[in-house]
């Protein structure tokens, strides 16, 4: 399963116009909203990816809960959500081996998933915590740049916004965007009112994701 991911993310960057990869939302268990933002957020930064990018991403979204070998069809996964949030034991076995050898998890707090992601990542990762990424670190710094860090999507708690990564033998894994929303911001502008300016930011900020996650 680790080889075919490693395939995908190579055809990701043949030379060939014609491949296409897709990527994903997590759907989990425990009861939280694991659906918010599910009709236009990824969408809209998979088309914005397509334009500003040159990728070649299928526009419709896959989603596929953790346990799944399906996970393993996709290079990038984004997870989202404001609620309680649990893996298993085969989930949590299935998600290591998924971000251990080669794929990439996108944690997204649409405000109250911070108490619950972290010890369920911490499950995953026993010997690895959450750190907070320096404004240096090449995510930052891809083909769109931020020189001071995460664009600051939503207020939620008036927080600065904060980047985390999860760091296995020296790549990053995981990247969780905390007091920010990176996902609220790609939605359709109508859904939550922002502004071109934001939403412009935040559809950036995602850009950088994704290039980042298959360069790295």
């Amino acid at each position: 399963m680790i080889s075919r991911l490693l395939i995908v993310i190579m055809t990701f960057f043949s030379l060939s116009v014609s491949a296409q990869v897709k990527i994903a939302v997590m759907k989990y268990s425990g009861g939280g909203d694991w659906y918010a933002n599910l009709q236009t957020s990824v969408p809209n930064l998979i088309r914005f990816c397509n334009q500003n990018l040159g990728t070649n991403i299928v526009t419709e979204q896959g989603i596929v809960e953790v346990g799944s070998p399906e996970l393993f069809n996709y290079p990038f996964i984004h997870l989202t959500g404001h609620g309680n949030i649990v893996f298993n034991t085969q989930e949590v076995q299935n998600l290591r081996k998924y971000l251990s050898g080669g794929g990439f998890l996108h944690i997204s707090d649409n405000y109250g998933l911070d108490k619950f992601i972290r010890p369920q990542m911490k499950l995953v990762f026993p010997e690895l915590d959450f750190v907070e990424l320096p404004f240096s670190h090449p995510i930052y710094h891809q083909k769109f740049n931020f020189p001071n860090g995460l664009p600051k999507i939503h207020e939620h708690d008036g927080k600065p916004a904060q980047g985390f990564g999860l760091i296995w033998n020296g790549r990053l894994v995981c990247f969780y965007d905390y007091e920010c929303d990176l996902g609220d911001g790609w939605e359709d502008p109508e859904v939550h009112k922002d502004s071109q300016e934001t939403r412009l930011k935040a559809l950036q900020m995602g850009a950088n994701l994704i290039e980042y996650a298959f360069t790295y």
